[in-house]
């Protein structure tokens, strides 16, 4: 979810909130942390950008996509009470982009839209400029209306920093890439084809860097995947549910956390509204769903974990507020420990 570092001369930790401004958002919203609490408060905010739907910090300087049909992602400072844009967004020669990471000195996204990645180098004030790469993922599946072309909706690097993955929903399947850190240039190196239908939007990876976990959004199910980062190879293992037994749904997983001692995983599913609490095996091969509970809202777009570990926060984007959950440590499951009111929330981050 970005670089977690904290900004030079804070002592106090911050979160970074973006939203829809389409959807009455605020776009870019900063705001304290209670640490002994973890309740969050709004010190500022920027609509500078369009949709501002996904950010990644690196230090002082805070990224947003702009996911509109034109695409771009823009910088901010936030070193002050209020993110302060820097320059203008550049473009993304993508559309709808969704998702973006720091990875080999470059920020790259994942268009959802034009179903492409981008390669953008960093200046050395932070800032991105123009693309040095674009990546355009073939295929389709086999989900009418969702499904008739690529759509890239996630990218990140490995744990490693040899590779950038991104996630395709349209075309079923995970591309491991090649960044040249020198030249920006972004090859693909192996394709990785999930069960047709399933919808893959995001995964995480296990935090022994051994396996992956690939959240599927068609179907509310994850994909166990051995990772060998040595040789980039992505190897499905299996699948599990992600809701109980019985549910009739509909319900649309939108993004899976890992916990930082490698004993589970958390998943956010819009529908259901819910938080599903899956518990790994002693070596990460194997997911079992065990809990779930109410997400605090409506349309849990973006789960993200705290810096300390111990606290989930869900970006529920049709009821507009940003709700934290205290994590039992023995058992996984989330308890809701309060809220604060952001339309259009779509994700949070912290530094």
């Amino acid at each position: 979810m970005g670089d977690t570092r904290a900004v030079q001369g804070r002592s106090a930790p911050r979160a970074y909130i973006g939203s829809f401004t389409s959807a009455g958002g605020r776009g870019v919203l900063a705001a304290d942390v209670d640490a002994a609490t973890g309740a969050l408060t709004v010190t500022g905010a920027s609509d500078a950008v369009a949709d501002p739907s996904f950010l990644a910090l690196a230090g002082p300087v805070l990224h947003a996509v702009s996911e509109t049909e034109s695409g771009a992602v823009a910088a901010f400072d936030v070193t002050g009470p209020a993110p302060r844009p820097l320059g203008d967004p550049v473009p993304v020669e993508g559309a709808g982009p969704t998702h973006l990471a720091l990875a080999a000195g470059h920020l790259v996204t994942a268009n959802y839209t034009s179903g492409s990645v981008t390669v953008l180098p960093l200046a050395a004030d932070g800032t991105p400029r123009p693309a040095t790469a674009v990546l355009r993922h073939e295929g389709r599946g086999s989900v009418p209306g969702r499904q008739s072309g690529p759509h890239a909706h996630q990218v990140l690097p490995d744990p490693s920093g040899r590779w950038v993955v991104s996630v395709d929903l349209g075309t079923d399947s995970v591309r491991v890439c090649a960044l040249d850190p020198a030249t920006g240039a972004l090859t693909l190196h192996r394709e990785t084809t999930l069960r047709p239908g399933t919808g893959p939007r995001h995964l995480a990876f296990h935090p022994a860097g051994t396996h992956a976990y690939v959240l599927n959004e068609l179907e509310p199910t994850l994909t166990v995947c051995r990772w060998d980062a040595a040789a980039g190879i992505l190897e499905p293992l299996g699948e599990t549910p992600v809701v109980p037994e019985g549910t009739t749904g509909p319900s649309y997983p939108s993004e899976v956390v890992a916990s930082p001692d490698g004993r589970f995983l958390w998943a956010a599913v819009r529908g259901d509204d819910t938080l599903a609490v899956l518990a790994l095996g002693p070596d990460g091969a194997k997911a079992d769903l065990v809990a779930t509970v109410p997400c605090g809202g409506a349309w849990p777009r973006d789960l993200t974990l705290d810096p300390s570990g111990r606290r989930l926060y869900a970006a529920n984007e049709r009821s507009g507020d940003v709700t934290w959950f205290d994590v039992d440590p023995e058992t996984g499951v989330p308890v809701r420990a309060g809220a604060i009111e952001v339309p259009a929330a779509s994700c949070v981050v912290f530094g």
